[in-house]
């Protein structure tokens, strides 16, 4: 599963959003906090800004606030804001994607990694990252099963 840089800074930047909510942030200032490039920067939160995972103020004051409570903002929210879909083959979907014999069984196991991948993805909102005091993949418990 590739994870782009776009759902990466996007869910940076709600984590700092999150962090601070008593005044708009800049995405000059958003950037330069997580090391992120500012001209990309701007182009994820647009992306954000028309999922409403994020609402926008002009002028000398304005900035960027986030769209709803970090709470319910999930980490697939994020990832389907900017990227569209979570999972891709060749750009395409996995919903009917279809192999002839042997390979049949192989879009099965495409799927299911996909709907285990939204399944952790949709329990992890940003207001669990920013409360989090270790990394975010210890606060998501381990799957031992398999589904196929």
């Amino acid at each position: 599963m590739h994870i782009s840089a776009k759902a990466d800074y996007a869910a940076r930047a709600l984590v700092e959003l999150a962090r601070d909510t008593a005044r708009p942030l800049t995405c000059e200032s958003i950037a330069s906090s997580q090391g992120i490039p500012f001209r990309f920067l701007k182009s994820v939160v647009g992306d954000l800004r028309r999922a409403g995972l994020v609402r926008s103020q002009r002028g000398c004051e304005g900035g960027y606030w986030l769209g709803r409570p970090a709470e319910q903002i999930s980490l697939l929210d994020v990832m389907r804001a900017v990227d569209g879909g979570l999972i891709t083959l060749r750009g395409e979907p996995l919903a009917e994607l279809h192999y002839p014999a042997p390979a049949q069984g192989l879009p099965g196991v495409w799927r299911a990694v996909e709907d285990s991948a939204a399944e952790i993805l949709g329990r992890v909102t940003i207001s669990t990252l920013v409360d989090a005091p270790a990394p975010a993949a210890t606060a998501v418990p381990e799957r031992t099963d398999v589904l196929v």
